[in-house]
């Protein structure tokens, strides 16, 4: 047990109890969570804090490297031991002990839940093979002391090489911060725009439309949808329009 409490728990956000007001926050709020788990392909858990389990778990096959969602929920922490990839166990606890920094940093009211934690790491699947995951996490509840109480994670399949890609956001703001894992600091970075024609393009993409078909869509060249493509690519840092997509969705852009 302290082996994974070092993976995911952190004592800058160590809850010994919960005030009876706070408690009142949680009625039917799982029922809401199961909800959503039905209209999404992303696999969703719920991590509790206090008493360090996983307090929900979907029934999408991603996350659950082979389980039922009753004997994921039943691991808890151990689940991660279990199906992490060795080598992104460190990883990990970098990113628990330097998210919880900056969050413990961060002015102590209602806002801190409009953060969101997303970073990349590999799963080990039901077949044995390593699988790289897009894994989400910001706060659903927060103590008076405004700790994490209770916080939703989202899981879905990443679109990056390698693990790592640790990314803090904020709801609404214009910036990121990306952990920087060998110095431990958070850079300060700002988000991509981009230009309603970009969004237009990328928008006809989702809808599978060809190079020729969005030209002639949205009255221009073949080349100028190339021209547009390219400065996307180089702008987001991706190489394909794949990586593209992924990335706009994931950032909120289209």
């Amino acid at each position: 047990m302290e082996r994974n409490k070092k993976i995911l728990f952190s004592d800058k956000n160590h809850i010994s109890s919960i005030a009876k007001e706070e408690s009142f926050q949680l009625e039917n709020y799982l029922e809401v969570v199961r909800s959503f788990s039905r209209l999404t392909y992303e696999s969703i858990y719920v991590i509790d804090y206090k008493d360090m389990v996983f307090e929900f778990v979907s029934d999408n096959p991603l996350f659950l490297c082979g389980h039922t969602p009753a004997e994921v929920q039943e691991s808890g922490y151990d689940f991660y031991l279990k199906n992490v990839h060795p080598d992104d166990l460190e990883l990990l606890t970098v990113i628990n002990t330097e998210g919880f920094n900056f969050f413990d940093k961060l002015p102590n009211n209602e806002d801190r839940k409009s953060y969101t934690i997303t970073y990349n790491f590999r799963l080990i699947n039901e077949k044995g093979k390593p699988m790289l995951i897009s894994h989400k996490l910001t706060p659903v509840f927060l103590t008076n002391e405004g700790k994490i109480w209770k916080a939703i994670c989202v899981v879905s399949l990443s679109n990056n090489q390698k693990s790592g890609n640790i990314i803090i956001s904020k709801q609404g703001s214009g910036s990121i911060w990306k952990l920087d894992t060998g110095s431990r600091e958070w850079l300060v970075e700002q988000k991509q725009k981009l230009s309603p024609k970009e969004i237009e393009i990328l928008r006809l993409y989702t809808q599978g439309y060809s190079i020729n078909q969005i030209a002639e869509m949205t009255f221009v060249t073949s080349d100028t949808v190339k021209y547009h493509r390219r400065k996307i690519f180089e702008n987001f840092g991706v190489s394909n329009i794949t990586e593209a997509l992924f990335y706009a969705i994931n950032n909120k852009l289209i």
